[in-house]
C-alpha cells in the first residue's frame, strides 16, 4: 500500500488528469452537438453521410455534379481575349435597351461583327449577363456610371470579376484550369492542357475539336498575360482584361513554353473579396470547415490559388472587422478548424462595404 502523504498525492494527480480529460471530452462534445444542431437543418442525406463519418462524399458527389451538369463551352469568343473596356462598352450598350443582335451592333459599340460576338461572349462569361441577354445585379452594381467601379480602376474588381469567370463555368477552361488542371500539375504546356481537356472529354463521351481547344487556349494566355510590350505600357487597350493581377508566369524549357500559376499568400487581395467567396461558395451553411475553404471545388483557395498561410491571415482580418466582429468566428479547437457564423451576412453586403470603404470621403 502507497503511504498516507504519497496515497493522497497520487489521488490528487489522478482526479487532476480525469478533470482534464473531461473538460477535453466536454469541449468535443461541444464541437459535436454544434455540428450536429447544424446537419439537422440539411436534408437527412447529408445528414446521413456525415454521421457515418463520410461527409467528404458529398463534397465529392458536389464535384461530380459541376463536372458532369455544365456543358463544355471552348468557343464563342471569336478569338478575341477581353480587353479593358469591353465590359464597360458592353454595359451601357444593353443599359440602352440594345440587343447585340441589332444591325447597327457594330456602329454603336465602334467594332467589328465578330467582336460584337466576344463582348457578348465575356459579358456571359463574367457574369455580367444572365441566360437571356438581361445584365445581372453584379453588373449593375459594377458597371452603372454611379457603381462600385465602372472603369475597373480598382485591381480588386479584376479579381472579383477572375472569381465569376471561373466560378460561373460558362468558359469550360477556366473552371477546370483553376479547380482540376493545376493540381494535377504545377507546371504544364499547351500540350498538357490539350491532352488534360481531352481525357475529360472521353470521359464525358463529348468530342472536341483540336483546333477549338488550341485557339481557347491562346484566348486564355493573352487574358491573364501580357508581351513584353504591353508589359512596359500598362494602358495598351489590346491587353487581356486581368492580365493586371499577374496570376499566372511563364518560362520557357526544352523549347516548350511553360506556364505556372503558384498558390501563395496573394496580400493584394482584399480580405473581403475571400469573404465574399466563402460566402457564394457554401451555400447557407452556418458553419464552413477549413478544408472546404481552402481546396473545394470553386472554393477561394481553388480560385484565388492562395495558400493555407494567406487564407489564414484574411480569415483573421474579417472575423476582427468591426461589421462583422462577433458575427463571424473561427474556431479551432478539438482538431477541427471552421467558420462558425451567427447569421450568414448577404455576400453583396460584402462587398459594398469594400467599395465604400475604399471611396469613402
Amino acid at each position: 500500500m502507497l503511504p498516507k502523504i504519497r496515497k493522497a498525492a497520487y489521488l490528487s494527480a489522478l482526479m487532476k488528469t480525469e478533470n482534464k480529460q473531461i473538460e477535453k471530452l466536454q469541449d468535443e462534445r461541444l464541437v459535436l452537438d454544434l455540428q450536429i444542431e447544424q446537419l439537422h437543418k440539411t436534408n437527412s442525406k447529408k445528414l446521413t453521410l456525415m454521421l457515418f463519418g463520410i461527409g467528404s462524399v458529398q463534397h465529392n458527389y458536389k464535384k461530380m455534379n459541376i463536372n458532369e451538369n455544365k456543358r463544355f463551352s471552348f468557343s464563342g469568343h471569336e478569338s478575341f481575349q477581353c480587353r479593358s473596356l469591353w465590359l464597360k462598352k458592353g454595359y451601357d450598350y444593353v443599359k440602352k435597351g440594345k440587343s447585340f443582335n441589332d444591325e447597327d451592333a457594330v456602329v454603336e459599340l465602334g467594332v467589328g461583327k465578330n467582336m460584337v460576338g466576344s463582348i457578348r461572349y465575356w459579358m456571359k462569361a463574367f457574369d455580367m449577363l444572365d441566360t437571356e441577354d438581361k445584365l445581372t445585379p453584379l453588373a449593375d452594381k459594377l458597371l452603372a456610371d454611379d457603381g462600385w467601379d465602372p472603369y475597373l480602376e480598382d485591381e480588386a474588381s479584376l479579381w472579383l470579376l477572375h472569381y465569376h469567370l471561373v466560378t460561373k463555368g460558362y468558359a469550360t477552361t477556366y473552371i477546370l484550369l483553376f479547380n482540376e488542371l493545376r493540381k494535377e500539375k504545377i507546371e504544364f504546356t499547351k500540350e498538357a492542357f490539350l491532352a488534360f481537356i481531352n481525357r475529360k472529354a472521353e470521359i464525358q463521351k463529348i468530342t472536341v475539336s483540336k483546333n477549338t481547344i488550341n485557339a481557347d487556349f491562346d484566348v486564355m494566355i493573352k487574358l491573364y498575360n501580357r508581351t513584353n510590350s504591353q508589359s512596359n505600357d500598362k494602358e495598351d487597350n489590346f491587353m487581356g482584361i486581368l492580365s493586371e493581377l499577374e496570376i499566372m508566369r511563364n518560362f520557357s524549357r526544352n523549347k516548350l513554353e511553360n506556364y505556372v500559376i503558384e498558390n501563395n499568400e496573394k496580400p493584394q487581395i482584399p480580405y473581403h473579396l475571400i469573404l465574399y467567396g466563402i460566402l457564394k461558395s457554401t451555400e447557407k451553411s452556418l458553419s464552413v470547415s477549413f478544408s472546404e475553404i481552402d481546396h473545394d471545388y470553386n472554393s477561394v483557395g481553388n480560385v484565388f490559388a492562395i495558400n493555407r498561410s494567406g487564407l489564414m491571415d484574411k480569415i483573421e482580418s474579417f472575423v476582427e472587422d468591426s461589421n462583422y466582429k462577433g458575427e463571424i468566428i473561427f474556431n479551432d479547437q478539438a482538431g477541427i478548424k471552421e467558420l462558425q457564423f451567427r447569421s450568414r451576412p448577404e455576400p453583396i453586403s460584402i462587398l459594398e462595404h469594400y467599395y465604400s470603404s475604399v471611396y469613402a470621403g
